[in-house]
């Protein structure tokens, strides 16, 4: 017999096309009914999301796209339930990977409730003994985005300077406490003091400046970098990326796993100084962590223990409620955030 419910479902809904930086008045809260059935014949399963990432890519699908070739690209059509990566807890399952009761965390929406007919890209929670929130950062795309690029690109070995833009966002974060592990010299910039002083005083960062202070990211570079650069991870693009070419050693590696100063512009700033990567003899590479979910569990191994330990900490910025979701979303590229912003939902 079906036990369907229809239950009351709050929905962060994508008003228009954004252009330029979001607005919360791109986005819209409604009400609405949903049933928890499940259609026939379908895998699917019904689910109440706990926790909700504000990722910098998000902005890409807000956009319209004249080719939506790539999926983790395609845009959102406006009147849509904003998708995302989040943390659930299974409410009724037709799929028998899943069961009734399990934590799970991959792409949903930002609703109270979403029924997921295609499971594929879907994990199950093994662990439990640490926070619900960190599948939606550190335990999730955040961290295996640093764990692949830092690890997979970076070639980082005892000794090298290695910088890190965005560091106190849910992936730089990481980043740093990976090159520490190394023995690296870690570097980190951020866009606050107070950002700086997190990197510094509870993150293990060697150094870190405000690269918005003073208007001389040049000058900064040179004080923070006397020796040059080994490794650069890179989250933040432009200007930023432009200047740090200049500073990169002989046979440096660059991860590029974002530009978020660039997801909001109509015209991208251009990079100057791309002859560094024949000069100096650099290798850059771009990376999506979506290539890279075979590598899901081992990373969780790797990382569970190191958290456990408190060997491998993690900086949260969570904001309460789906009222509050537009507005936590919009912060993110102005840097009102201080760690990986998060959305809670509800706390089961």
């Amino acid at each position: 017999m079906d036990s369907s419910m229809m239950l009351a479902n709050k929905q962060v809904v994508l008003k228009n096309y954004v252009e330029g930086y979001p607005k919360e008045s791109d986005f819209e809260l409604r009400s609405s009914m949903i049933s928890s059935h499940i259609p026939q014949g379908s895998k699917g399963l019904f689910v109440k999301n706990l926790y909700l990432a504000c990722d910098p890519y998000m902005r890409h699908r807000m956009s319209h796209h004249i080719s939506n070739d790539v999926p983790l690209l395609a845009s959102f059509n406006p009147g849509s339930v904003i998708i995302g990566l989040g943390v659930a807890k299974v409410i009724k399952s037709a799929d028998a990977d899943f069961e009734e009761g399990d934590y799970i965390w991959g792409m949903t929406g930002w609703e109270d409730y979403t029924l997921i007919l295609n499971t594929n890209g879907l994990f199950r929670i093994k662990y439990t003994d640490v926070p619900l929130s960190y599948y939606a950062g550190i335990l999730g795309m955040p961290g295996l985005a640093a764990y692949i690029g830092f690890n997979n690109l970076c070639s980082a070995k005892e000794g090298d300077v290695v910088y890190v833009s965005s560091a106190a966002g849910g992936v730089g974060q990481l980043v740093g406490q990976f090159a520490k592990m190394k023995g690296c010299y870690v570097v980190g910039s951020a866009s606050t003091d107070e950002k700086v002083h997190l990197l510094k005083s509870q993150l293990g960062f060697d150094d870190a400046f405000n690269y918005k202070q003073g208007n001389d990211l040049a000058g900064a570079l040179k004080s923070h970098f006397p020796k040059g650069i080994d490794v650069y991870f890179e989250n933040v693009g432009g200007n930023m990326l432009d200047k740090v070419l200049l500073h990169m050693n002989l046979y440096g590696r660059i991860a590029v796993s974002g530009m978020i100063s660039q997801y909001n512009l109509k015209k991208p700033d251009g990079i100057h100084n791309l002859f560094c990567l024949i000069s100096k003899r650099l290798r850059m590479e771009g990376f999506s962590e979506f290539d890279f979910r075979h590598k899901v569990p081992e990373y969780l191994e790797f990382a569970i223990q190191l958290i456990r330990e408190k060997k491998l900490l993690f900086v949260e910025d969570i904001a309460e409620g789906l009222e509050n979701a537009a507005s936590a979303f919009v912060g993110i590229y102005h840097g009102r955030n201080v760690g990986k912003q998060i959305i809670q939902v509800s706390t089961d």
